[in-house]
């Protein structure tokens, strides 16, 4: 097993939930048509505060994120990405080219409160699974759209990805050197966020469906999300006329800010207040540049920037980093230490806050799980399971859901409609 082993002995048993306190989205039932990172970000979040999320995946296959590195040689279809991002969901093997894998696809939105999508525009029309029609069959139905550049507009048949997206918003062109092309950040970020937004437009849509009684399209697409990711930036521009600079490990419109070196690590602060400015010089022991007059103003501090860093830097190198963090932490300084992946791992913030477990698993005997960081006092987030094979639960959920017995359920894979609960293939 990879890994595996190695961390059995470093990771602790995730903690159980009060098995009497409620959970927020009980009794919620959620038809997951998506794949990749968005959609499953999304439809994650709603499992975790209880929702009932029944993943539809093609036979055989499943979803292409299954195979996303890396990838244990015992267990092929539960890549490290996808694990990351589908715990707490039941999957169901079904051909929506099917007659019969369809029919049973329109049953089960039928029962649902939500369906997530993130096709390319047209597909699920063309299956007969777009919002119109699954409004026909359950007009208090949650439908939420999630797509490149939206369903409608010059640019709805786009394809579109992270990266892209980063790009085209400018979100790319703010980060790096400006002596050199603009850097994208490394994490799915646009992804993310647009999972995030997603999941809060449906709890919108749900509790707005409490007051209507009738259900509602949702959309969010990469590209507008991303937009936004770019963040206050947008509206400086628009309020000067001036591009974002980019500006490295440094902030544009706070100083010190940014990135600087101990005798042995590096560490970033952030001053973004004259108070802030005033501790940190304080802290080296410079009481003069502190209450300096020249530096009492922002636009006195950013104008002069160099000069404050080359005396930090010098003052910084002097020491190690065990004895600056407790220096100016105690001053009050907003400090962090630069740490790979694997430091933050192994970090006792991470520690602290549990955001790191493991979980049974029914072939690798367990998994590692990073936590939801949603903390609910009256209504915990389940206890995490691992995500699912592809089709690992569509005999349970043909019979709890939509009632089949074993005789429709055979017919059904005599038309082809359902796929094997084991694969090897690998993509």
């Amino acid at each position: 097993m990879f890994l595996v082993d190695q961390l059995k002995s470093t990771l602790p048993e995730h903690p159980k939930r009060d098995p009497q306190a409620p959970l927020a989205l009980q009794g919620i039932r959620v038809v997951d048509l998506s794949h990749f990172l968005a959609g499953p970000f999304a439809t994650m979040i709603l499992a975790d505060m209880g929702a009932d999320v029944i993943k539809i995946e093609a036979p055989g296959k499943g979803d292409d994120f299954r195979y996303y590195p890396p990838i244990d040689p015992e267990c092929s279809e539960l890549g490290g990405a996808f694990i990351w991002t589908n715990r707490n969901k039941r999957s169901i093997a079904l051909d929506l080219k099917s007659e019969a894998g369809l029919r049973v696809a329109k049953e089960l939105i039928a029962t649902a409160d939500v369906v997530v999508e993130n096709f390319s525009t047209g597909v699920v029309d063309r299956l007969g699974l777009g919002y119109a029609a699954c409004s026909r069959l359950n007009d208090r139905l949650v439908y939420c759209s999630i797509s490149a550049y939206g369903r409608e507009g010059a640019f709805a048949d786009r394809l579109g990805f992270d990266p892209i997206a980063q790009a085209e918003t400018g979100y790319l062109d703010m980060n790096g050197y400006p002596d050199r092309d603009g850097v994208r950040s490394g994490a799915a970020v646009m992804d993310i966020s647009t999972g995030a937004m997603a999941s809060n437009a449906i709890l919108g849509a749900l509790m707005a469906r409490y007051q209507t009684g009738k259900g509602q399209h949702v959309e969010v697409a990469l590209f507008d999300t991303a937009f936004t990711m770019a963040g206050f930036a947008v509206t400086q521009s628009l309020l000067t006329g001036k591009v974002p600079g980019r500006h490295g490990n440094t902030s544009p419109d706070s100083s010190p800010s940014g990135l600087f070196h101990a005798k042995d690590k590096a560490f970033i602060i952030n001053c973004g207040t004259t108070r802030l400015f005033q501790r940190v010089f304080e802290a080296i022991g410079r009481p003069d540049i502190a209450n300096d007059p020249g530096f009492q103003a922002r636009s006195d501090r950013l104008a002069r920037r160099d000069e404050l860093f080359a005396i930090l830097e010098e003052a910084f190198g002097a020491e190690p980093l065990a004895y600056w963090v407790p220096r100016l932490r105690s001053a009050g300084v907003p400090i962090g230490v630069v740490r790979n992946v694997a430091e933050a791992i192994e970090s006792p913030e991470v520690r602290d806050r549990r955001l790191l477990s493991r979980i049974p698993h029914p072939v690798l005997g367990w998994l590692p799980n990073v936590a939801t960081p949603l903390r609910m006092s009256g209504t915990p987030v389940r206890n995490p399971v691992a995500a699912p094979s592809v089709g690992e639960h569509t005999d349970q959920i043909l019979k709890e859901v939509l009632g089949y017995d074993e005789s429709a359920i055979g017919q059904l894979k005599e038309a082809g409609a359902l796929g094997q609960h084991h694969i090897t293939a690998t993509v």
